[in-house]
Order: structure tokens, then C-alpha cells, then sequence
């Protein structure tokens, strides 16, 4: 008769990384005994992938920042709905509306090419961008352009 495990603190961790966009990859386990020995674990048919599902909804810092000439813009969906990110410039005009759709649970990216709405290249400075989704309006964040 076996006796039941009984200890208190950490007895396995796992490390995920992004795969692809919208999902994670499960390849391999870091297993560790009370005396943190321990051996690294491949799992049966080299893992698997499965869509990552944020917690919570949320605008991410976009990247590169500063940029020339385009960037992009991560940004997390909990709740399935109607999401907008917008553009704006130091004098809080509206450049342009890069996201204005149903974007389904999960991480998505938006990319802006430095352009305004009409397609006319903006000029050097600082933006702001911000998100609107179901039950989330996110603080303004703010970019860089240089040319």
C-alpha cells in the first residue's frame, strides 16, 4: 500500500513559450526532487500546442519603440467582442483606427505603418495609442516614430 503524498512547496514547474501567435507550446518538463536534482522531460509525440487564453484583457507596450517605419502592437482579448485601437498625436487628434472589429479570446497584434488614416506618412514625434474592448478602456500608452 502506497502512503499519500504528503509535502508543503513547489513539486513541478512548467515552462511555456509562445509558439505562434495565438498559441503555446508544451515541449518539454523541468522535473525536481526535494534536493532540487532533477531531469529534464520530453513528452510523448514532442508536446503540443494549445491557444493561449489570456487572463485578462489588456494593451500591451508596442515594439520596437522608438520605430521607423512600422511597429506593432500586441494586445490581449479575455472576452469575445468588438475591439478598437485607435491612433493619436500629441494634440490628441485621432491619426487613424487600426483595429475597429469582433476579435475572438486571445492574443492578437495590430501593426501600424506610420501612416494616417489616408494613407499619408505622419511625421516624427510621439503617438498615443488605446483600446477599447468589452468591459476594458486602457490607459493611453505612448510611441515613438523617428525617420
Amino acid at each position: 500500500m502506497n502512503q499519500p503524498f504528503e509535502y508543503t512547496g513547489e513539486v513541478a514547474r512548467i515552462v511555456v513559450r509562445e509558439e505562434t501567435e495565438g498559441s503555446v507550446g508544451l515541449k518539454t518538463v523541468d522535473l525536481r526532487d526535494l534536493n532540487n536534482g532533477g531531469d529534464e522531460v520530453a513528452l510523448p509525440g514532442g508536446g503540443g500546442e494549445a491557444p493561449y487564453i489570456p487572463a485578462a484583457t489588456a494593451l500591451l507596450q508596442n515594439h520596437p519603440n522608438p520605430f521607423n517605419p512600422t511597429t506593432t502592437i500586441p494586445y490581449d482579448v479575455a472576452v469575445t467582442g468588438d475591439v478598437r485601437i485607435e491612433i493619436y498625436d500629441v494634440s490628441g487628434s485621432l491619426v487613424r483606427t487600426l483595429v475597429n472589429e469582433e476579435k475572438e479570446v486571445g492574443r492578437h497584434v495590430a501593426t501600424w505603418d506610420g501612416r494616417d488614416g489616408a494613407g499619408n506618412q505622419v511625421h516624427t514625434g510621439v503617438y498615443f495609442y488605446r483600446m477599447t474592448a468589452p468591459g476594458y478602456a486602457s490607459q493611453a500608452k505612448k510611441m515613438l516614430l523617428l525617420k
